[in-house]
């Protein structure tokens, strides 16, 4: 067990509270592990009857995954420990997906990266004024994951493009109106929304219900018909051209956050995406993601991405491929086939 997550049961509610405050509460491969063997324990104990998953303390409900480790493991050892907390991570992710009992997050905070795969898996998904929501990985040369493939194909029209080539962040109110968040509470009511839960565990629903309020108008609604018609195609120069020849202002601010990141991880993500509705199941889509894991952080860009967004924090990458044009196809294909027998992810067993 690790003093990273607090682990509880109250009464008949099992209770994961992240506590990594120093670190917006970024999961490690042991707060990945200590969840998975909790949810694991309460999903066969009859007297365990819904979770909920919180931060303890701070601003962030979880600001994303270890990726400084994964970077020094590339570097290292060749990716070994990197591949070991994607393959922890991504087992929790799957848990939760199919969990057989309700699951309530709190999105109280930062909500990205890790954060969003141990968040959109729940059943309720609260959102609060100050949710901040974003898929980032872009920016440090990895692709969305934590089920992003299969979470960003079933958003509203090209809602799901849009957030994974720009990391644009999107406020609780944006987050329920594109259904990431099932409801919205003001952080006030979260306390007494957490306290009625315990007592009434199969009033999840209804007590929910009573404490949520409207929030406010959702900018990305304002946005949605120009994300569907600028980032329409699943090819990154068809958007990039698109965003250059529409002369609004907005359309310059999402190209310049466009092209600051990775043309590979851009053409990675647009491809996971296109084919992520496809999938059968979400362990099938976890598989595809450990696939692209395991090969992208050995890749030249995350190194430098890593570094240049949070070790030197200049803000600066130099992509191995500046332009889409200059990504190699054939990479890209091969970040999707299958991984030497022996070496694909698997999820926990199923119960007996």
């Amino acid at each position: 067990m690790t003093e990273e997550v607090h682990i509880h049961t109250h009464g008949a509610v099992g209770h994961l509270s992240l506590n990594r405050p120093r670190a917006l509460h970024a999961l490690t491969q042991p707060m990945c592990e200590a969840m998975s063997e909790a949810l694991l324990g309460w999903r066969d104990n009859s007297a365990v009857k819904a979770v909920m998953i919180d931060h303890a303390e701070g601003r962030g409900f979880c600001a994303g995954g270890d990726v400084a480790l994964v970077r020094r493991s590339a570097l290292e050892d060749g990716g070994q420990a990197g591949r070991a907390f994607f393959f922890a991570e991504y087992r929790l992710n799957h848990l939760l997906f199919t969990y057989p009992k309700p699951t309530v997050a709190f999105m109280d905070g930062v909500t990205m990266g890790g954060g969003v795969g141990i968040a959109q898996p729940a059943r309720f998904r609260i959102a609060t004024e100050n949710t901040l929501f974003a898929m980032p990985e872009g920016a440090i040369g990895l692709f969305p994951d934590v089920g992003a493939g299969w979470y960003l194909s079933r958003l509203p029209g090209r809602i799901g493009p849009f957030l994974a080539l720009t990391a644009a962040r999107l406020d609780g109110a944006e987050c329920l109106w594109a259904g990431l968040a099932t409801h919205y509470l003001p952080s006030e009511n979260l306390a007494e929304a957490k306290a009625r839960i315990v007592a009434e565990p199969d009033r999840i629903e209804a007590i929910l219900g009573d404490l949520s309020t409207s929030p406010p108008a959702a900018r990305l609604a304002g946005n949605a018909e120009r994300i569907d018609r600028l980032f329409a195609s699943d090819r990154l120069e068809d958007i990039i051209a698109a965003l250059k020849n529409d002369p609004s202002e907005w359309a310059a601010k999402e190209l310049k956050a466009v092209t600051a990141k990775s043309p590979l991880t851009a053409k990675v993500a647009l491809r996971q995406i296109a084919e992520g509705a496809a999938r059968r199941d979400f362990a099938e889509e976890m598989e595809l993601e450990y696939r692209l894991a395991a090969r992208m952080i050995l890749q030249p860009d995350f190194a430098e991405g890593v570094r240049a967004v949070l070790i030197d924090k200049d803000n600066s990458p130099r992509w191995a491929a500046s332009t889409p044009e200059e990504v190699d196809d054939e990479l890209v294909r091969s970040m999707f086939t299958p991984l030497p027998a022996g070496e694909e992810w698997s999820p926990f067993p199923a119960p007996a």
